[in-house]
This record gives structure tokens, sequence and C-alpha cells, in this order.
């Protein structure tokens, strides 16, 4: 990788060589390295773009990093990442995506991501999205994720979800579904500055006895920026549900 492209991965997934355990690295639309270990399986779909990872039930204390990084002008990607945890997992799964642009045309990145997550599982999700190029670029960096959540019975998930810098326009969807005591926690935190314009939307549906989500966004807009905050908790049983929004 050039230094451009490892600057891109210092940001995104705080890496600054090759990781340790699973990883799936994708560089400009196209797999840039991958490693699997005997509990962590990642196989490349066949039928769009976008991976799938398979872990055992049981694993514990072991991560998965599967970051994208774009420096090619005018390229727009597009991929399909499900994750499917097996039960009574204890996992930290770090995605992200960061684009480098000095051209006149917009690049971007869209990615959609399903969780599956298993009785009993634990998993801890971080992601980070950052911009940047050179002073008088006109090409635009864009970034859609959707993030989609299935929790199973005593499932647990913490999302940490951060847009550190250099987004011009983006979408961020999450939605997710509770069984019976499982439980969400999101933390997401966003910077737009400039002319930037970010929304992010919430949805989860608490269908499960005494399930819980909790949503706490962090938010700064500078200059001109626009975001945009719905969020909304479906509470369909006896259950537990918190949203705010804190924006300076």
């Amino acid at each position: 990788m050039d230094a451009i492209e490892k600057k891109l991965l210092e940001e995104v997934a705080d890496l600054h060589g090759i990781p340790e355990g699973a990883y799936n690295i994708r560089a400009d639309g196209k797999l840039a390295g991958r490693n699997t270990t005997a509990h962590i399986n990642i196989v490349t779909k066949e039928d769009k773009p976008g991976i799938d990872i398979y872990i055992a039930p049981g694993t514990k204390n072991e991560s998965v990093h599967i970051p994208v990084i774009i420096s090619q002008t005018g390229l727009k990607d597009m991929v399909y990442n499900d994750f499917y945890i097996g039960e009574d997992c204890d996992v930290t799964i770090v995605a992200g995506c960061g684009i480098h642009n000095c051209g006149s045309a917009d690049s971007g990145h869209d990615g959609i991501h399903t969780f599956y997550v298993e009785k009993g599982a634990k998993v801890r999700y971080i992601e980070k999205h950052y911009g940047e190029g050179d002073p008088g670029t006109t090409g635009k960096r864009l970034m859609n994720p959707t993030t989609i959540v299935h929790l199973k019975e005593d499932a647990e998930m913490i999302m940490e979800t951060s847009q550190i810098s250099g987004i011009d326009d983006t979408l961020r969807i999450t939605e997710a579904d509770l069984c019976d005591r499982a439980k969400l926690e999101i933390h997401d935190s966003i910077m737009t500055t400039g002319d930037q314009n970010a929304d992010a939307e919430f949805t989860a549906d608490l269908n499960g006895e005494d399930c819980a989500c909790n949503i706490v966004s962090r938010t700064v807009a500078r200059d001109h920026s626009k975001q945009h905050y719905p969020s909304t908790l479906n509470g369909n049983n006896r259950c537990a549900g918190h949203t705010e929004c804190d924006s300076i």
C-alpha cells in the first residue's frame, strides 16, 4: 500500500500495519488482503459485491477488521456484508471507510451491513468514517452506510459509530429488532463543516420481553453544514428504551 492508503487505514481502523487475527481489507473496490482464523471465516459473496463473516459459537476475545479505503477519484463502491455471530460469542468487529479524493469527480462508498447475533452472544462494533483531499479539490466524498441488526434472546451489541471529518454528504441508516432480554447500545458521533450534510436515521423494534435499547448521539455542525437526526423506538413488549441527541 502507498502512503495515502496507509493513512486512511490509520484513521478509520487504527491500523499501523497488518492486524492480528481475522481481517478483510478492501481498497478501491478490490480485495487487498484477507486472513481467517480457526473460529472466524470470511467468504466472498458470489451473487453481489461483499463478504460473509462467520464467527463460530463460543468464540471469545477475538476480533475481525473489515476496513474499506478509496483513493481513486470517481469511484463509486458498493458492498453487502453479512455477519453471522454464533451463540455465546464475545467478539469485536472493526469496520470503517476512508476516502481520499483529489480530483473533480465524486467518490463514494455505500455499505449495507447485516448482523445476525445468536442467543447470548456479545458484539462490540466500531465503525469510523473519514474523508480528505487536497485544497481546491472539487470532487465530493460521499458515504451512505446502512446497518441492520437482529438480536436473538439475551444477545448484546454495543455500536460505536463516528464520522470524523471530510465527508460531504451522508445518509446513515440503522435498523434493529430485539428478542427477549436482548440489549442494544449505540453511541454515534458526527462532525460536519463547510456546506456538508449529514442525515442519521435510527429505528429499533423492541419486540422481546425485557429487551432494552439506548441510543446516544453527539454531533457538531460547523460553518453552514446541516444535520438531521430522526430516531424511533417502537416498544412492542415490556421493554426499556432511551434516545437522546446533544448537538453544538
